[in-house]
């Protein structure tokens, strides 16, 4: 019983040793990482893209992604260089292995004991690889595997840069157009008290009264959507930006910089070379190249050099079992030289040449793709930068009428129709140039990505 109850002890004591061991690895899987800090202060497009670079998971992953690609690396090259282990055993035999033996003087065949009960055997093994095409294969590619990591956090590097710039121009946009009806709201109102005054006064029927209602209406409607959209396209900028929705953000600009910043020169030409994606299917054309070599190569021997040392411990007592040691020794070559694999590496090479064939079709339409992407970038910029030269134009002649018309209403030259219809134009213009402008620099961060010149150091 006591036998029993002092194993249960000993057990107990292992258990909780292993919890202290295990618990730290355990509660470090079960933390979340924290949320960044939220920035403070109105924000403009250069700021938002500097945090973005830095705390947008996605370009975090990209980063994480390299550390680890470059572990993988270091795994693979570790075949380079020596394997040196260390073992033991210890083994005690309740009955010693009969080997049968001819007697010497009868040649009868006899059964006889041999060896002793405890033995004992510490040794000590390295193994040098002199040559193997799998650590061949991973000192070729490191180059490449590492090149294609960095190329995938730049590509995503770029289409943060792209998304949060966009996502950006379309908060401005909203905010723009909330003004715009702002001052719209501001004007019809004082337009419905001096009809409902002239109204009242008997000068002027009911009719530009009501007409002024509906308009404030209309106007009052577009305000609420205008707001509205201003919350959902600042929460996708918080998102692209890597900050939680319920943190605030604002943002600031200046329209005379965006009205420069709207202007790209569009005779650069197009050099698919300078594409992030182009480069990255050719960096898989590489390492397809190295994967045809090592199937081309595998006919090759392996060569290995090894050594071992140990030393044995033998006694028929246990007490008398470390007294004396038996040490030996040796070293050699090993050579591995594959003869026959059911023609399993003439398949594989086919295989892989037909992946190389299937890689040369990516590059072409990488080719072509580029070539249709920075063909509609530039039509799109240049349709609404046309309509932004417009737009501009026409919203200063919406200004100079609305201001003779209003001027001539007061004067009671001028129906109030013609007041309502050039205060529906001016807001018609108002809106069209904003749109006009910030699709302009929207396309722009769209041309410029498709030339493989978007900016992304912030």
């Amino acid at each position: 019983m006591s036998i029993v109850t002092n194993a249960v002890r000993v057990q107990g004591r292992l258990l909780a040793l292993l919890a202290c061991f295990l618990w730290p690895g355990l509660a470090g899987a079960q933390t979340v990482a924290t949320p960044p800090p939220a920035p403070t202060g109105p924000l403009t497009l250069p700021e938002c893209l500097h945090y973005a670079l830095v705390n947008q998971p996605l370009v975090r992953q990209a980063r994480l992604d390299e550390l680890s690609n470059e572990a993988d690396i270091r795994i693979s090259l570790s075949g380079w260089l020596p394997q040196v282990g260390a073992t033991g055993t210890a083994q005690h035999y309740f009955g010693l292995p009969f080997t049968v033996f001819p007697d010497p003087t009868t040649g009868i065949s006899t059964p006889r004991q041999l060896g002793v009960k405890n033995v004992t055997t510490l040794g000590l093994s390295g193994t040098q690889v002199i040559y193997n095409n799998d650590v061949n294969l991973a000192a070729r590619s490191a180059r490449y595997t590492r090149l294609a990591a960095g190329q995938n956090t730049v590509n995503t590097t770029i289409s943060t840069v792209s998304d949060v710039s966009k996502a950006f121009y379309t908060v401005l946009l909203s905010q723009r157009q909330l003004d715009v009806y702002k001052e719209d709201i501001v004007r019809l109102q004082r337009n419905l008290r001096d009809a409902k005054a002239r109204y009242d006064a008997g000068i002027v029927d009911k009719t530009d009264y009501l007409q002024a209602e509906i308009s404030l209406n209309n106007s009052l409607a577009g305000r609420k959507q205008a707001q509205e959209a201003i919350k959902a396209n600042t929460a996708n900028l918080q998102q692209l930006m890597g900050i939680s929705a319920e943190r605030p953000l604002v943002v600031q600009y200046d329209t005379l910089s965006l009205e420069q910043d709207a202007v790209v020169d569009t005779l650069e030409p197009l050099n698919p070379a300078s594409r992030i994606e182009y480069q990255q299917v050719l960096t898989q054309k590489s390492l397809q190249g190295l994967t045809i070599d090592y199937y081309r190569l595998g006919f090759l021997p392996s060569l290995s050099a090894f050594g071992n040392y140990n030393s044995v411990y033998q006694a028929n007592n246990f007490s008398d079992q470390y007294n004396m040691r038996f040490p030996n020794s040796y070293a050699g070559i090993q050579l591995g030289l594959p003869l026959f694999t059911g023609f399993r590496r003439t398949q594989n090479l086919r295989k892989a040449r037909i992946q190389d064939q299937r890689i040369d079709q990516d590059v072409l339409y990488a080719r072509n793709q580029i070539g249709a992407e920075y063909a509609a970038a530039l039509a799109n910029y240049k349709g609404y930068f046309n309509d932004y030269l417009v737009g501009k134009r026409n919203l200063e002649l919406s200004k100079e009428v609305y201001k003779v018309v209003d001027l001539q209403y007061r004067e009671g030259i001028k129906a109030y129709l013609d007041l309502l219809i050039a205060q529906t134009t001016l807001r018609t213009s108002q809106l069209n140039y904003y749109s006009a402008l910030f699709q302009v620099l929207s396309y722009k961060v769209e041309l410029q990505r498709t030339l493989g010149a978007l900016p992304t150091n912030y």
